[in-house]
């Protein structure tokens, strides 16, 4: 198997010149040429370091696995112990290093999403059907059917369905 114009694409993908996936993984540039190049075999010991750095390691670099694109709507997982009138469905499931969550929340009138304390990440809202409020370190925002929201998640936050039918919102959250 000819690894080398994969750990080439990782690396791309990663921005990293040859001499800066080098440096991070202690080698010299000219071994990292060589080695994507397909000149030279590295030691199992010396691939490892090269994918940790690459953010992969052995299994999911040689599975032939193609990753999952299409994610069908029964497939889509439900979460549990939630406030009342309030459900959330997981849109993708299954995946290892995601670096973001996507769910569906439905809010029924009246009901709000449990407050999250600071966190992590970004989070941003599309709002499918109805309205939504949203609470950001406790100053309100109200965004209506076919609105968007984004915020960073270093507040606290949450969603309340103040109107009179249900809210269905799409919500993206970076892990």
């Amino acid at each position: 198997m000819k690894i080398g114009s994969k750990i080439k694409r990782l690396r791309l993908a990663r921005g990293y010149t040859q001499e800066e996936l080098a440096d991070r993984c202690d080698l010299s540039r000219s071994f990292i040429s060589q080695l994507e190049s397909d000149k030279v075999s590295p030691s199992v010991e010396t691939l490892e370091r090269v994918l940790r750095v690459l953010g992969t390691d052995l299994k999911h670099f040689f599975s032939d696995e193609q990753k999952k694109i299409i994610f069908k709507k029964n497939e889509r997982v439900p979460m549990y112990e939630l406030p009342k009138g309030v459900k959330i469905d997981i849109l993708m499931d299954g995946i290892e290093d995601k670096e973001i969550d996507a769910k569906i929340v439905e809010l029924e009138p009246g009901s709000q999403t449990e407050q999250e304390d600071y966190h992590d990440g970004d989070e941003f809202g599309y709002v499918i059907e109805g309205s939504v409020e949203i609470y950001i370190d406790g100053k309100k925002y109200r965004a209506n059917e076919g609105d968007c929201f984004y915020y960073s998640a270093d507040c606290i936050h949450y969603l309340r369905n103040p109107g009179k039918e249900k809210a269905k919102i799409l919500w993206i959250q970076t892990i």
